[in-house]
């Protein structure tokens, strides 16, 4: 059990430096994008982004979808977490704030999903409130 401890130690960190960085990673060098379909969701119509993460950066799993509002800000982050079997993760975006002059969501609330992206709302998987963010 320990192992297991230490490895979502770990990838919790990188998770985090995902979330922050999103969308500017995906313009490093390695990483493939494609737009696919939009979708609809609460209301809006969100365009998606499929990104294939390179073997250098560790990440939940390879593949990952960001769907993005009219605005062109994050809505939600769709992915599998490959240290546990699989799982299925909706990344919501919320409450975005300005930061020396970048956009952060500083709200992000993880669900489960089922089928073609159901979001199962019950419960919240990770709740992540971020109160500040230095870039000096």
């Amino acid at each position: 059990m320990e192992y297991l401890t230490e490895n979502i130690e770990i990838d919790s960190g990188e998770a985090m430096w995902t979330y922050l960085n999103i969308p500017f990673l995906y313009a490093q060098p390695g990483f493939e994008t494609e737009e696919i379909a939009s979708i609809q969701a609460d209301g809006e119509t969100w365009r998606r982004l499929k990104v294939t993460f390179p073997d250098s950066v560790r990440s939940h799993t390879r593949t990952q979808i960001s769907c993005f509002g009219h605005d062109g800000l994050l809505r939600r982050h769709d992915y599998t977490v490959d240290i546990l079997s699989g799982a299925q993760a909706l990344n919501y975006a919320y409450d975005y704030r300005t930061f020396g002059g970048i956009v952060f969501p500083v709200t992000r609330r993880v669900v489960a999903y089922e089928g073609d992206y159901v979001p199962v709302m019950d419960p919240i998987l990770v709740d992540i409130q971020i109160g500040d963010i230095n870039l000096s």
